[in-house]
């Protein structure tokens, strides 16, 4: 048989298998990703959404059907 005798029963805690490992390491590595995003966010960000100073030009050619 397979069991244990009463007086060997196991008392501490079995230690994290290597999935769980991964899991918080995983987890970590996304945390890290999401605020050096925020970080490039608030770099690059401030005129992303300003469009009101934004000027688009137009080209007509003398070749354009839209001259008619």
């Amino acid at each position: 048989m397979s069991t244990l005798p009463s007086s060997d029963a196991p008392t501490g805690k079995q230690p994290p298998s290597v999935y769980t490992v991964m899991l918080l390491l995983a987890m970590l590595f996304m945390l890290i990703a999401v605020i050096a995003m925020f970080v490039e966010l608030n770099r690059w960000g401030p005129d992303y959404y300003k469009t009101n100073t934004a000027r688009p030009t137009v080209m007509l050619t003398t070749s354009s059907p839209f001259l008619g």
